[in-house]
């Protein structure tokens, strides 16, 4: 149905291409602030916390 409207456009054929830039430059661009704004110490403690989680938060009563 949209393609008939789609071939009356002209210089469609760049829009995906376009598209797929701008999609792949946004997750690039997040993946980098990610990096940017993280602290290791803090990572190391995210990384940490379901090895310690059994230790730390044993709710076994005797």
């Amino acid at each position: 149905m949209f393609k008939n409207y789609f071939k009356g456009i002209e210089g469609i054929d760049s829009y995906p291409l376009f598209l797929l830039i701008v999609f792949f430059a946004f997750f690039v661009g997040l993946t980098f602030w990610l990096f940017w704004k993280a602290d290791n110490k803090e990572m190391q403690e995210l990384g940490e916390m379901p090895l310690h989680d059994s230790i730390t938060n044993d709710t076994t009563q005797p």
